[in-house]
């Protein structure tokens, strides 16, 4: 008895499914159908032989949430076309891992920002999905300056830039900080465009040093020069600033190209010796001053009622040289003295008690005597001194 033959429709049929599972090949993504649902699996058929089952976690994440129905078309990794048990062994998250890195690859090379997600905390920085794919974070590229506790930022959608992938070693590694210095950039250069020369704003004093103060203008700093800081000469920004401290501010010059501020607080008040120049604190005129430092080679003084400071000279403290002691003065002290320089396109003003007291001693003999006439310099000084005694004065002692 001879053994029957296959039919040729057999075998078209055995040929048939013998491509179709030869186009099934192990390591790639292919589509399967939902076919049954058991407690925590999915039962997938991808028209092997058998089907195979995949834990329902695998369709669900942060962002991505999916709730399977019988009869739903899926993506699946074939991991293995039979394991021992003659199932398929498929997996999803692999599946979206494929996907992921080819979605990835094509940002990385068009220089594109992802969304991501930090997960975890790792040696040296953290884990962030990738809708799939999982990236490193180093610590350093988390943000512009040091993060204590990255809790705010963990499983919260957010931009990264891919730094570098490595398929083979399956590495990808992003960075946050650049999206932020980025984004930065671009507020910085928006602010610049709208600042302009002469225009006033406030600011806060971000940091002091020896040459002036950087005022962060609400996303980029301008140089606040020591000389631009009063009118009057001031040691140290210190004298008169303080980290934090918000003041206004006048753009004194801006490039747009470079973003380099430069700022002014004196210009923002106007120019006292304008104001000056108008008024009566001309040469030759009498000030009151107030003595605001004493140095071994004279004192620091600050013009009363006006913002304008001098230095006199030792030499110019007094006519007589026994008085000519700066150590006799005292911060807070007024005294009154002449003007003797006036510039005000220099912005320098010269005073001397000096000048002032051979002024009055000219004006008293004048009017009252000279010592050739037989009077004593004593004796002219003293009746100019009775002569300003206020009219009440007088009137006093006439009822006496």
């Amino acid at each position: 008895m001879s053994l029957a033959q296959p039919q040729k429709e057999d075998f078209a049929a055995l040929l048939a499914e013998s491509f179709a599972t030869d186009s099934l090949m192990e390591g790639a993504v292919i589509k399967g159908i939902v076919v049954a649902i058991e407690k925590d699996l999915a039962v997938i058929d991808v028209g092997l032989k058998t089907e195979g089952r995949v834990p329902l976690k695998e369709f669900t994440g942060p962002g991505r949430d999916q709730e399977l129905h019988v009869g739903d078309e899926v993506e699946v990794y074939l991991e293995r076309i039979e394991n021992a048990l003659g199932e398929a062994v498929l997996s999803r998250e692999k599946a979206r891992r494929e996907e992921s890195w080819v979605r990835l690859e094509v940002s990385f090379t068009k220089n594109e920002k992802v969304t991501g997600q930090i997960f975890n905390q790792v040696k040296g920085g953290f884990t962030v999905d990738l809708d799939g794919a999982v990236a490193f974070l180093p610590r350093s590229q988390v943000d512009i300056r040091p993060v204590r506790d990255v809790t705010p930022l963990m499983h919260t959608p957010q931009p990264f830039q891919i730094l570098k992938m490595d398929k083979r070693r399956g590495n990808i590694v992003v960075s946050r900080r650049t999206v932020l210095e980025e984004t930065r950039a671009e507020q910085r250069s928006e602010l610049v465009q709208s600042l302009e020369e002469g225009q006033i704003i406030e600011g806060v004093v971000k940091n002091i040093t020896d040459y002036g103060a950087f005022v962060d203008l609400g996303g980029i700093d301008g140089l606040l020069h020591v000389t631009d800081i009063a009118w009057r000469r001031i040691n140290h920004p210190t004298e008169v600033l303080s980290i934090g401290q918000t003041v206004r501010v006048q753009i004194i010059r801006v490039n747009h190209e470079t973003h380099r501020i430069s700022l002014g607080i004196k210009q923002v008040g106007g120019d006292p010796f304008a104001t000056a120049a108008s008024g009566d604190i001309r040469k030759g005129s009498v000030v009151t001053c107030e003595v605001i430092d004493v140095k071994e080679g004279g004192i620091d003084v600050r013009i009363a009622d006006t913002d304008l400071t001098a230095f006199i000279r030792r030499s110019d403290l007094s006519r007589d040289r026994s008085e000519q002691r700066p150590e006799r003065f005292a911060a807070g002290e007024k005294v009154d003295a002449r003007v003797t320089a006036f510039d005000k396109k220099a912005h320098k003003v010269a005073v001397s008690i000096k000048a002032l007291e051979i002024a009055e001693e000219k004006e008293a003999v004048a009017q009252y005597g000279s010592t050739d006439s037989g009077a004593s310099l004593g004796d002219i000084l003293g009746a100019a001194l009775r002569a300003r005694q206020e009219p009440g004065d007088d009137a006093d002692k006439d009822e006496e």
